[in-house]
């Protein structure tokens, strides 16, 4: 492998958790300085939370939703043009067509805009006595898979919810996507049980790198989320994680490494298609 090679096969990544307040010309004010200081750190693709211009809860989305473009689709183009990196808008309530989404908003280097992902699977969930949560009452789903190439790698899109569903990530993984992206919001009754789980069963099932971004904790918001945000390694490890409180968290991505793991543990070329595969005779 020649040297530039090897460059293009390590990348910083940068997950920014950050307090969101119910003044969106704040949270666009702190999402733009953290970029910037990730930008100063050297990371190539950053990443925001979900819901990073406004609070979460299905009350807010109607009050804080703009089309793309908009207010907070410029600002973020500004800052992955002024700052030269790839920008993962975490999300924003989107408004189009008179329908409501839950959108992220990815960039180039260049400001352009490459792709909005609108989140697929809706969080709709009633846990007695913890939370009840029903996204679907205010938002429309998405129904597209969402892609984006850098110079070191191909990046799928989730958000949130869309983590919990195995085959969205392994049909990233069989686009060819070494680096999957989830800006999300667990609360205080999934986060602690689900949020590390599964993202490194994400990882450890594709052998890819997972990274999810969160708002960092409020305690006295309505809707309170988990925090810890983190980096997941084609291993399944740990390597890069933040608290509770406004974090931006760091991992070099080591794409000679996510090689030599599949590598060593080959499980594309051991997939069964005579099992896998659904046979016409087997139908109906």
């Amino acid at each position: 492998m020649s040297a530039a090679s090897r460059a293009m096969s390590k990348f910083r990544l940068a997950v920014v958790q950050m307090r969101v307040t119910g003044t969106k010309a704040d949270n666009l004010s702190s999402a733009r300085r953290l970029i910037q200081e990730a930008a100063g750190q050297g990371s190539k693709v950053v990443v925001l939370p979900e819901c990073f211009n406004s609070p979460y809860g299905a009350s807010f989305f109607p009050e804080y939703a703009e089309g793309i473009p908009g207010e907070s689709s410029q600002m973020l183009a500004e800052a992955a043009k002024e700052n030269g990196v790839y920008l993962v808008g975490g999300s924003i309530p989107e408004e189009d067509g008179g329908k409501l989404y839950n959108t992220c908003p990815v960039f180039g280097p260049n400001g352009a805009l490459l792709l909005k992902h609108r989140k697929i699977h809706l969080f709709d969930i009633d846990v007695p006595g913890k939370i009840r949560f029903q996204e679907s009452e205010t938002l429309s789903p998405g129904s597209s898979l969402s892609v984006f190439e850098t110079p070191f790698c191909k990046v799928g899109v989730g958000i949130c919810y869309d983590i919990r569903f195995a085959e969205l990530a392994q049909l990233y993984s069989r686009k060819g996507c070494q680096l999957l992206v989830y800006p999300g919001a667990f609360n205080m009754t999934t986060g602690p049980a689900h949020w590390e789980l599964l993202q490194r069963g994400r990882a450890l099932d594709n052998q890819v790198y997972v990274a999810t971004a969160s708002p960092a904790r409020d305690e006295a918001a309505s809707y309170v989320a988990w925090g810890h945000s983190m980096v997941v390694n084609p291993w399944g490890e740990v390597i890069s994680k933040a608290g509770s409180d406004e974090a931006v968290v760091y991992a070099d991505i080591d794409l000679e490494y996510l090689g030599d793991v599949r590598q060593q543990i080959p499980i594309t070329v051991q997939r069964r298609s005579d099992l896998y595969s659904v046979k016409a005779e087997q139908e109906g």
